[in-house]
């Protein structure tokens, strides 16, 4: 296992544990890391729509030289 995946580990159980000793429930810890994922994903469209809008840009940046 790499440094990174052990840091991740060692993050996630930290949160968990911090989670569960607030009084968190298992159903409740399940909606966060729901909500979570949620986030990624919305985080991961936009980075991906960002992506294509620089390229669709840096594409008609191209043709408007060359014309």
């Amino acid at each position: 296992m790499s440094t990174d995946q052990k840091g991740t580990r060692i993050l996630a159980r930290t949160f968990f544990n911090q989670l569960r000793a607030s009084g968190y429930t298992p159903h409740q810890v399940i909606g966060i890391a729901t909500e979570l994922l949620d986030l990624v994903t919305t985080d991961l469209k936009e980075g991906d729509k960002a992506v294509a809008v620089q390229a669709t840009q840096e594409q008609g940046s191209e043709w408007r030289q060359r014309a």
